[in-house]
């Protein structure tokens, strides 16, 4: 059973990618969410694939559903289409565009072909993750997510007081005694 692996690029930016693992028999529906999984977008809307050559140029789609839209010819469905059914060069390309009104468009290159599957993966599954990845909804997502995360790691909730750190009233005794210290040791000096 051949394993492949692909980068998925966003189009915005190719220093941002995710590298996915999955088998040769599953379908472009399983890469389909896969992608959206490890770019952490919603599956609401409408998706398709494109074949691709070189040039990164539209081929034969292979969509999630046959959509409201001249078709010059049918589409594939993911659902129903193995992967490695549309594989033909050692270096295949496929476009993933997802949400039509946003366009979000991915470009997707086959950069392995492994022959053992590893016991330890459950297949499809993200193995990189490389860039921050566009949020798909603007900057909500980001700010609730990775906020919550950076609380954690550094203790920012509210309640969080931690050692070492003063209370309000505390800070003011402090500067208070300092000041009397302060005069104290000016006196002295006269």
């Amino acid at each position: 059973m051949a394993i492949l692996k692909f980068r998925i690029y966003w189009e915005e930016d190719e220093g941002i990618y995710r590298d996915i693992v999955i088998k040769h028999q599953q379908t472009f529906l399983d890469l389909h969410q896969a992608i959206l999984k490890c770019y952490e977008f919603d599956s609401k809307h409408a998706a398709t694939f494109y074949k691709s050559n070189d040039n990164w140029q539209e081929g034969k789609e292979i969509t999630f559903e046959k959509y409201d839209k001249v078709y010059k010819v049918d589409p594939l469905i993911m659902a129903e289409v193995n992967i490695g059914s549309q594989i033909a060069d050692p270096n295949q390309k496929f476009i993933y565009q997802y949400d039509f009104e946003k366009n979000w468009r991915f470009m997707v290159e086959l950069i392995n072909v492994d022959k053992e599957e590893n016991k330890k993966i459950e297949y499809p599954s993200c193995m990189r993750i490389e860039g921050l990845g566009p949020s798909q909804y603007g900057t909500k997502g980001l700010i609730d997510s990775r906020l919550a995360e950076m609380e954690e790691k550094y203790d920012l909730h509210p309640d969080a007081m931690g050692d070492g750190y003063s209370e309000e009233g505390d800070e003011e005794e402090n500067t208070e005694s300092e000041e009397d210290s302060f005069t104290d040791d000016q006196s002295q000096e006269f």
